[in-house]
C-alpha cells in the first residue's frame, strides 16, 4: 500500500500479540493445554473442585484473548472477585503461571513472546492471591 499524498509506502498496522499467536483458535488451544496441565497438578485440582469446566475454559480464553489484544471483549467477573473464595497462594499462582508458560511453549511460542504475556498478566497477582 502506498501513501497517496507522499509516494512513500504506508506503514503495515503491527498484529496484537492475539493475531500473532493465531487468534481464537490458537488462544483456545492453549488453554485446553493449560487446564490439562493445572488440572493433573495434584496441589492444584482442589481448586477446582465442582468447577465447570467449559463454562471456565470459555472465560480464558476471552480473558486471555482480550489481555492479548483481541477485539472480543471479556464479560466475567473481575479477577479479584472470581478468586477472593478460594485462598489461592503465592505458591499456586506461580504453579499456574509455570503451567501457562509451559502450555505456551507447547503451543510453539517464542520465549520472548511468553515474557510479554507474563508481563501483562503479572499485575493480576494482588487480585488473586489471598491466602
Amino acid at each position: 500500500m502506498t501513501d497517496t499524498t507522499s509516494g512513500t509506502p504506508a506503514p503495515t498496522p503491527s498484529l496484537t500479540l492475539f493475531e500473532q499467536l493465531g487468534g481464537e483458535d490458537a488462544v483456545g488451544a492453549v488453554v485446553d493445554l493449560f487446564y490439562d496441565r493445572v488440572l493433573g497438578d495434584r496441589d492444584l485440582r482442589p481448586y477446582f473442585t465442582g468447577v465447570d469446566l467449559d463454562r471456565l475454559k470459555q472465560h480464558q480464553r476471552r480473558f486471555i484473548g482480550q489481555a492479548l489484544g483481541a477485539t472480543r471483549p471479556y464479560s466475567g467477573r473481575s479477577m479479584r472477585k472470581a478468586h477472593e473464595h478460594l485462598a489461592v497462594t503465592d505458591d499456586a499462582f506461580g504453579k499456574v503461571v509455570g503451567h501457562l508458560a509451559g502450555a505456551l511453549t507447547e503451543a510453539g511460542v517464542d520465549e520472548a513472546t511468553i515474557g510479554t504475556i507474563a508481563e501483562a498478566l503479572l499485575p493480576l497477582k494482588t487480585d488473586i492471591v489471598t491466602a
